[in-house]
């Protein structure tokens, strides 16, 4: 089935529903945030029944996302859940929103995504794996649905594509884009807002917990794996959230030489078991494809950028990682 026959068909399904449900991954990241918020506005112009989904665990937004306006959002599913078609954006695997309503028998779901190895766990499936962002795919869905470029629509949509493509540095980053980003500006997009908003007038906290982090960057593979671990006791002294670690990995992933960049960060421990943390690996030149690594722990993302969640131990997790871009790069072990 071709893109545009997708489209026509994720399009006529909007069309029909009257109240729906709208779902992003949870720790969402400015194209999550940014897709689910346009799409809510474009069915709100349609004159439907929409609601955001955003479970306070696992959404705490960083603190450049403050002021995008998710006051109307649900933390809890409606009573009618069961009657709203969901729609699922900017999600790769349905378990990356880890609450029971969403499998239910007899739910209908609609998948909208980018990422090259989606499950395409949807009832209808919408995933273009060319696209800088699901942004730019709701961008399209605006128009199959006619719905006019608010500056308001326009200003989610924007987020969603600036942040995914690294401000059109990315590999990701295609004609499309920046032809999509010229309509969002000339909708209303006041750019130099939002590049404030999103890079700059960041608390200093933020630059307390980066100066730990950067302290403690380890070169492995001859430099190839460039990496640093956030630990909780950062956090503690910092005054951090979790969310504050955004934008370290930008930091050492420009390391010459450097293949792959890790960010290793603790999440909030419990009384008993293993420290859980979150790993986020960038590719910086695309020899190694770290959503093969990611997947491999249970995770998964682009090509590019990709993460996963683990209890392994440091030392563990470090070898792992060794060995995961020795398989790719054999040349790196050799001296």
């Amino acid at each position: 089935m071709s893109v545009a026959t997708e489209l026509e068909q994720v399009g006529d399904e909007l069309r029909g529903a009257e109240r729906l449900l709208l779902i992003t991954h949870e720790n969402p990241d400015g194209d999550a945030l940014g897709s689910l918020l346009a799409m809510h506005e474009i069915l709100i112009a349609l004159g439907k029944d929409s609601l955001m989904f955003m479970p306070e665990q696992g959404f705490a937004l960083p603190h450049e996302y403050r002021e995008m306006p998710f006051d109307l959002r649900v933390d809890a599913p409606p009573a009618d859940v069961e009657e709203r078609l969901i729609v699922f954006l900017d999600c790769g695997n349905i378990d990356r929103m880890p609450v029971d309503f969403v499998q239910r028998e007899g739910i209908r779901i609609v998948n909208i995504d980018h990422h090259h190895d989606n499950t395409r766990f949807g009832s209808l499936n919408l995933v273009m794996a060319g696209a800088s962002s699901t942004a730019e795919i709701v961008f399209g869905l605006a128009k199959e649905l006619e719905v006019e470029l608010t500056p308001r629509i326009a200003e989610a949509l924007y987020v969603g594509v600036v942040t995914d493509t690294g401000r059109f540095m990315y590999e990701s980053t295609t004609p499309e884009a920046h032809r999509m980003a010229a309509e969002l500006i000339e909708a209303g997009v006041d750019v130099h807002a939002v590049y404030r908003r999103l890079y700059e007038e960041l608390p200093f906290r933020r630059l307390a917990l980066q100066a730990r982090a950067l302290a403690r960057v380890e070169r492995h593979e001859r430099g190839l794996l460039t990496l640093t671990h956030v630990k909780r006791e950062d956090f503690e002294a910092t005054g951090s959230t979790d969310t504050d670690s955004e934008g370290v990995i930008d930091r050492i992933r420009v390391v010459e030489g450097t293949a792959v960049a890790a960010l290793v960060r603790d999440l909030t421990c419990t009384e008993s078991g293993p420290q859980r943390r979150k790993v986020s690996l960038r590719s910086t030149d695309g020899r190694v494809d770290v959503s093969r690594i990611a997947r491999s722990h249970g995770g998964g993302g682009h090509q590019r950028a990709a993460g996963f969640t683990t209890d392994s131990d440091m030392p563990s997790l470090v070898e792992s990682l060794r060995s995961d871009i020795r398989e790719q790069l054999p040349e790196s072990s050799q001296a």
